[in-house]
């Protein structure tokens, strides 16, 4: 089995190279991407950079190029839900793209021809990334997670795509990583932890909390990779 681990920026997947020691880095397609053996199975670790596009092409390689048959996404987003604090972790259980917008012709926000506003995530992952949350003794909400090319800092907008979406949560890649996965039927979890409240100080908090919000995220998805080896 051969497992990709993805975020979108150095701090989201430094604590997985940190926790592997040893790997190997292979440059390809103007990105970096680790490859490493850990408990018998194959683990390919990127960050794709910020965004859709870059998350996109990120994705797309370590399945097509690599060869993983399984994608977990770790890293950090602004909160939606007021039930979200600073620190919490939610798991998607679908994502749409809250900047796609061709609503002039009639469709709904998110949508475009022969596509869907949301895209669920594996159910089997989800069962066991709640194992896990038990096992750690942590509480995570699951929940929609919207994504868009936009780092959301005003509350209008956050509250826009909270009642456009139902999204407890935002961010800039797990829709477009769950678009390519959807595509190629590889199974895919998104984690997340929040590091701002997507409001006027979301800048500031996700400077401060960016850093222990990632070891967390990074922390769970290991364990993760832990259950399905075994």
């Amino acid at each position: 089995m051969k497992i990709a681990i993805m975020g979108a920026m150095p701090e989201e997947v430094a604590p997985i190279l940190e926790k592997l020691g040893e790997y190997k880095t292979t440059q390809y397609a103007n990105n970096k991407y680790y490859e490493a053996t850990y408990k018998g199975v194959d683990l390919v670790i990127a960050y794709s950079k910020i965004g859709k596009v870059f998350s996109t092409l990120t994705a797309t390689t370590m399945i097509e190029h690599f060869g993983c048959e399984k994608l977990l996404f770790s890293g950090v987003a602004g909160a939606i839900s007021p039930s979200l604090k600073v620190g919490d972790l939610i798991i998607a259980t679908k994502l749409s793209q809250h900047d796609l917008d061709i609503t002039a012709f009639g469709h709904p926000f998110g949508y475009v021809p022969e596509g869907a506003v949301f895209v669920e995530a594996d159910k089997d992952l989800i069962s066991l990334g709640k194992k896990v949350a038990l096992e750690m003794n942590k509480v995570v909400q699951e929940g929609v997670i919207a994504t868009g090319d936009q780092f959301v800092a005003n509350e209008e907008r956050k509250n826009f795509i909270g009642s456009t979406f139902n999204a407890d949560a935002l961010e800039m890649e797990g829709a477009s990583v769950a678009v390519v996965c959807d595509a190629l039927s590889v199974p895919f979890f998104i984690l997340r932890a929040i590091s701002d409240a997507a409001d006027m100080d979301a800048s500031f908090s996700f400077d401060e909390f960016l850093e222990t919000s990632a070891v967390e995220s990074a922390e769970f998805v290991m364990k993760m990779v832990d259950k399905l080896v075994d």
